[in-house]
């Protein structure tokens, strides 16, 4: 388990700082919300092992969707990247590779987004879509 260091807390707010400026609130409101999905999801295997879901299913409104889109970035891979610090941070063991998959949907129930998350072995960050979908 490493331990955060100051200096990596001050990236992290430097970094949440550029997304709230580059995107709307959305982006930084879906790392609060896959962080979220995580830590409820987490199963203690041990007190030195904490297991979490590796695979993260985030459905954004149409209007999101294009927003983020127009900005050209890639925003499966910057989410990806912000949930596995959380998780280093944490010192959580992924159930494989981490992959966050982001999709276009009318049917978000806040009209904004929807952050599932599944166990899934040698997932592709391209390539799953959520059970039952």
């Amino acid at each position: 388990m490493g331990t955060i260091t100051g200096w990596e807390r001050t990236l992290e707010r430097v970094e949440e700082a550029l997304l709230a400026q580059i995107f709307p609130r959305e982006p930084v409101e879906v790392v609060a919300a896959l962080r979220r999905e995580c830590d409820r999801r987490a199963v203690v295997c041990s007190r030195r092992r904490v297991v979490v879901p590796n695979a993260y299913d985030v459905e954004l409104a149409e209007h999101v969707h294009d927003a983020l889109l127009r900005n050209g970035s890639d925003v499966g891979q910057a989410l990806a990247d912000r949930l596995a610090r959380h998780g280093e941070q944490k010192g959580y063991e992924w159930a494989g590779p981490l992959a966050v998959h982001v999709t276009r949907s009318s049917r978000v129930p806040n009209h904004r987004y929807r952050v599932t998350s599944s166990v899934m072995s040698n997932v592709r960050a391209d390539g799953f879509r959520a059970p039952g979908r």
